[in-house]
């Protein structure tokens, strides 16, 4: 017989498996944040700053201040835990998960000249800049000098130079060994990855139910299309997968009311090891891009929260914010605040605050210090609410700022 988990039981399952189930640390040193890694299996990365860029604040949401130091020596360099893979999207991951990624470098190389929307046909090009990066080392892609390193087209105005890098960076030809001014740094994978790395692809369908498993363990519980999505896989392998690890004993079936396909409930899988806490104590100011809330199906499934980012959205019609991010207090995601890091006056400034309709009458008490800490952590003195959003009032009365309230409501 299938188990019954109740929708509230799967959120407290689900944040207690990306870890929002313990108190913060004293000091969050190297080891909490390799134990956000370990939980979470990857870190987007996006290249927007306004408040902080996106693979710094999942470790700031579970762990609080850090030092962002610590992470940059986990996730970059030749000595770095981590490496550079179109993994989600682009992510930080753990090098021992690149060898299961090598049916998917495959998928690339079997697209041929043409996939998405970059034309690489200058197979020359691409064997010059190997030569180039086997001479020289590393590079950026502004560190070399060739004529076709001249900004032109779409996609950003990047040069043959670098749309040919970063085709060979998804075929595995080039990866990313670090980032400097957030431009990546390209190296051959004998410059960058041990041997023993290099020659481990496991068969597809072995790589491909490893990556599902870590996908369970991450989520605790989810249906198939949460799994396929974690690391954006095709869902028929994905459905083979879970049949084989449900017959290991490593998904559990069960059946969450109100979990529904149409007219059908959706399958669901718990992972053996998922924990089932009775309660969650937390306050949090998610990434857009953070697991919690980045496949959006399910972040409505579980939370009953709609939620799209803004950045793309022309400034006369965003609801919320540009850079909104999601407010998790306990087992639900009550609300976004909309934050901007000016480092020239020193404040964080709350652009938007709003609230969801069941966000319980303490939120701005709770979110304060949470707003204060992200404050210290990014260097600033101050937080200032300047902002719309009926959570803005109460955020600036608990302040005590003199806010400049714009539009609220």
């Amino acid at each position: 017989m299938v188990d019954v988990v109740s929708p509230a039981l799967a959120r407290r399952i689900a944040l207690a498996a990306q870890g929002f189930s313990r108190p913060h640390p004293e000091a969050a040193g190297t080891r909490a944040l390799n134990g956000v890694v370990d939980r979470l299996g990857l870190l987007q990365i996006d290249s927007v700053n306004v408040f902080e860029r996106s693979h710094y604040l999942p470790a700031f949401s579970r762990v609080g201040d850090y030092d962002r130091s610590l992470l940059d020596r986990i996730t970059s360099g030749r000595r770095g835990r981590m490496v550079e893979y179109w993994a989600h999207q682009a992510a930080y991951i753990p090098r021992e998960l690149w060898p299961l990624f090598e049916f998917r470098r495959d998928e690339y190389r079997q697209a041929g000249n043409d996939w998405g929307g970059w034309v690489a046909d200058e197979h020359g090009l691409a064997g010059w800049l190997r030569a180039e990066l086997t001479e020289k080392g590393p590079l950026r892609a502004s560190e070399i000098e060739h004529d076709a390193n001249v900004r032109r087209g779409p996609w950003w105005g990047w040069s043959d130079v670098k749309r040919t890098l970063e085709m060979m960076f998804r075929t595995g030809d080039v990866v990313c060994v670090d980032r400097q001014r957030f431009e990546r740094v390209y190296a051959l994978p004998e410059q960058a990855l041990p041997a023993e790395l290099l020659d481990a692809s496991p068969p597809v369908d072995e790589a491909v139910r490893t990556l599902v498993a870590l996908a369970a363990s991450a989520y605790g519980i989810a249906t198939e299309a949460d799994l396929a999505d974690y690391w954006r896989m095709k869902r028929a392998p994905v459905r083979q997968a879970i049949a084989e690890l449900e017959a290991a004993g490593v998904l559990l079936p069960v059946e969450v009311p109100g979990w529904r396909t149409g007219s059908r409930a959706t399958p669901a899988w718990l992972h053996r090891d998922a924990r089932r806490p009775r309660r969650i104590e937390t306050v949090a100011l998610l990434s857009p891009f953070d697991p919690v809330v980045w496949f959006r199906p399910r972040t409505e499934r579980l939370f009953d929260f709609h939620y799209r980012i803004e950045i793309y959205t022309p400034e006369p019609d965003r609801r919320f914010g540009y850079y909104s991010l999601p407010l998790l207090i306990d087992d639900r995601v009550v609300g976004r605040v909309d934050l901007k890091s000016d480092r020239k006056a020193g404040v964080l400034r709350v652009q938007s605050a709003w609230t969801e309709p069941d966000a319980p009458a303490d939120t701005a008490a709770r979110l304060v210090p949470v707003l204060r800490r992200a404050a210290a952590w990014q260097g600033l003195d101050d937080v200032l609410v300047t902002g719309r959003g009926d959570l803005s009032p109460a955020l600036a009365a608990e302040l005590g700022s003199a806010a400049q309230l714009v539009g609220v409501g």
